[in-house]
């Protein structure tokens, strides 16, 4: 009796344990398809921010804000728009895991980004206008 007793006491700390350390991990990943980057050919201009740009409906709820005068240099075109990345600032999507991420731009707005390790994208839920100013 006293056996049992002590290995159900056993069995009550081991599960205690593994309940407070063991808590679920929120898996969320980012949405993206599969894409093919091609050369824009040159019909890409580069430009400048002209305000800081919140970006909100990105994966996950994470909220970016893109900075006044970073430049962003056209790379690329997809499917859904042209590709621009800055060496100004980086820029990341985050989930359940972080990914590094390019501007997707199509008639002036925002509307999702390219995951370049990944060679794909990822949309947002609505398009951001873009107050920018085009280089030469």
């Amino acid at each position: 009796m006293i056996k049992i007793t002590r290995r159900i006491w056993y069995l009550g700390i081991v599960i205690s344990i593994a309940l407070t350390f063991g808590c679920a991990f929120n898996l969320a990943d980012v949405k993206y398809q599969p894409t093919r980057i091609e050369s824009a050919g040159g019909e890409l201009k580069s430009f400048t921010f002209d305000a800081d740009t919140s970006i909100h409906g990105a994966p996950c709820g994470y909220s970016r804000s893109l900075r006044k005068g970073t430049t962003w240099e056209a790379i690329g075109r997809v499917a859904e728009g042209g590709v621009y990345r800055s060496r100004d600032q980086i820029l990341t999507v985050e989930c359940s895991n972080i990914f590094e991420a390019y501007l997707v731009v199509a008639e002036q707005n925002l509307i999702g980004f390219y995951l370049p390790v990944e060679k794909a994208f990822s949309p947002l839920s609505e398009p951001i206008k873009l107050t920018v100013s085009y280089k030469p």
